[in-house]
Formats: C-alpha cells, structure tokens, sequence
C-alpha cells in the first residue's frame, strides 16, 4: 500500500533558476521515508534494523519552486532477502515533477551488516 504525504518548498531550496535544486529531492525523499518508518515506531532502530542507500534514479517531469508543496506517494514495489525497493512519485496540483526509484539494503545497528527486515518492518511497509 502506498505512503502519502506533503513537503512544502522553502527559499532556500530553490536555485537560481527559480526551481528546486536537484540535490533536495534526495533530501526529500529520504525524510519522506524516515517519516513513514517512524510511523510505525518513532525509535524503530530499536528492533535492531536500520535502513542505508544502495542505489537512487531519479528522472524530472517538470518544475516546482518557492512554496510549492509537493504531494509525494511512496510506495516497495520490490522485496529481496535484505533490500527493498521503494518507488516514489513526487508532484504539484496533479502535474508530476520527479520519480525516484531508491533501493535502501536492511542492515544490523552499528556494524551495517545486511539482515533482512523485521517482521514488524514488513507489515507496515506493506500495510
């Protein structure tokens, strides 16, 4: 089931073209799933499992700038024993702007070593 939320561009976001700089639409995509895993727990690093970047592919659709607010859906479209893939769709008033594909790999606390998810992981990723 996809995750929905907002994120409203601040000035500081924005280059001199008058668009986001592309760099923030990782910083974005990453809080977007920090959020949605703290959803679940607010300290879901306790179940001994945290998330690192793999890979990231973004493709740009079109503009957004000062005070825009991004409606943004996240959705794992893919599970492996250890990693997940997890789409991302960010637009402005239904005009698509970015798509991301992010793979994180699951990963033991401190060590980094990859584990699969926590069942609890699982289900609210899924629910």
């Amino acid at each position: 089931m996809a995750y929905r939320t907002q994120v409203r561009i601040r000035y500081g976001e924005v280059d001199s073209q008058g668009v986001v700089f592309n760099a923030h639409y990782l910083a974005y995509i990453d809080d977007v799933f920090d959020t949605w895993l703290r959803e679940l727990n607010p300290s879901f690093e306790k179940l001994g499992w945290e998330v690192m970047l793999k890979a990231a592919q973004l493709e740009w659709h079109g503009p957004a700038g000062i005070g825009d607010v991004l409606d943004v859906v996240a959705e794992v479209v893919r599970w492996g024993s250890t990693s997940l893939d997890v789409r991302f769709e960010l637009g402005v008033d239904g005009r698509q702007v970015v798509t991301a594909m992010i793979t994180y790999v699951g990963v033991t606390i401190g060590e980094h070593r990859p584990i699969p998810p926590p069942d609890e992981i699982l289900s609210h990723l899924n629910a």
